[in-house]
């Protein structure tokens, strides 16, 4: 594709969404800066992450994703032998999440996240049998292989994600409700096996959630961190910390371990108030929307399906960070899109919203006049 036609077919709301998700990040880190009265590098580390995610979604853009298609299956495996390799490097604390060159840091969990849904959408692109309930054999493999590795490292939040995922991806191809349901019930049945599995960590955050204490009492177990969260947002008061200035001069009042990125939400909720939290979950919402419609106009199954994982990726983070974040879910450690602190992160979804271009810049490909009937690929 010409340089001319790919920046005049390309969708740009769709970047310029992404670069104010990534701004309000910006300005949710430099405010917990402020907030630990110290000053750091992390604001300048993320504005070198922001523009190398940036490069990353553009570029990615650029070749078909036709391409990515045929290495879909390698480029997971990959992902898959990266969440083996980082056993083998020092846990931090007692996390083993990452892997090491140097000063740089890689978090293979989150480029699994994207791996995953480009091997699914190849599985499924021509298939037909997950409309049938024992069809989603494979597919529920294809799920647990990543689930598991990053159970184990401990990171439940984002294990978390690909199930939600998965069933969005499974309905966008076709696959029967009442199958779905069935799995449903089945992972619901599960459940008490999934408790064994945990660690003691894992159990007490859930068990803070159903005890939550009174707004007056400031816990020093696992509930310190959702106390401190809600806190935070409240002291911002409806208006938010950047109009009314700050409220209490205690900066024991403000302390949040993994503010700037776990829960940078609370953070921006009390320097911007309920606006700033209505324009951030604005922004998703619209980027959910052009995602879904990218997708709907798209015929050709891979991409279709690719847009509505990339979608379900993103959409399914902001739930599980923004509930745990008030107290509707337990604090898992999932961080928010675009938003929170991190290079892998945002290098992982700065890919994601590439495929996503990707497949918006070539809507026009069309294998066959229904997008999921059997067909013989002439590539």
């Amino acid at each position: 594709m010409k340089p001319s036609a790919w920046a005049r077919r390309l969708p740009w709301s769709i970047v310029v969404i992404a670069i104010l998700l990534i701004v309000l990040g910006w300005l949710g880190i430099a405010r917990c800066e402020e907030l630990a009265q110290r000053h750091s590098r992390a604001l300048q580390r993320q504005m070198l992450f922001s523009a190398v995610a940036v490069a990353a979604m553009l570029a990615t853009s650029v070749p078909s994703y036709r391409i990515l298609c045929r290495l879909s299956y390698a480029i997971f495996l990959l992902s898959l032998v990266l969440l083996v390799v980082v056993y083998f490097f020092p846990a931090i604390n007692n996390a083993h999440r990452w892997i090491r060159f140097g000063p740089i840091s890689l978090q293979p969990s989150e480029l699994a996240k994207v791996a995953f849904v480009l091997a699914l959408a190849r599985y499924l692109m021509y298939r037909d049998n997950y409309r049938r309930l024992r069809g989603l054999i494979v597919p529920l493999a294809m799920t647990m292989m990543p689930v598991l590795l990053i159970l184990r490292e401990p990171d439940l939040g984002t294990a978390a994600v690909f199930l939600p995922v998965l069933f969005i991806m499974l309905f966008t191809a076709g696959a029967k409700r009442f199958d779905l349901a069935m799995v449903a019930v089945a992972g619901l049945l599960l459940l008490p096996l999934l408790w064994t599995q945990m660690s003691h960590e894992q159990r007490s955050r859930v068990t803070a959630l159903v005890e939550q204490p009174a707004p007056e009492v400031r816990p020093s177990d696992d509930a310190y961190h959702l106390h401190q969260a809600k806190r935070i947002r409240s002291l911002g008061g409806v208006w938010g910390s950047y109009l009314t200035g700050q409220l209490i001069d205690d900066p024991a009042a403000y302390h949040l371990p993994e503010a700037r990125s776990d829960f940078i939400f609370c953070v921006l909720g009390e320097r911007f108030g309920l606006p700033g939290l209505g324009v951030v979950l604005g922004l998703f919402g619209l980027l959910a929307w052009r995602g879904v419609a990218v997708a709907t106009a798209t015929r050709e199954p891979f991409g279709r399906l690719v847009a509505a994982g990339v979608v379900a990726l993103v959409a399914v983070q902001v739930l599980i960070n923004t509930a745990m974040t008030v107290g509707l879910l337990p604090i898992t450690g999932l961080s928010l899109p675009l938003v929170s602190y991190g290079g892998s992160g945002l290098l992982a979804h700065g890919v994601a919203l590439g495929l996503l271009l990707n497949v918006g810049l070539r809507p026009g490909y069309e294998v066959s006049n229904e997008p999921f009937r059997w067909v013989v690929d002439s590539e």
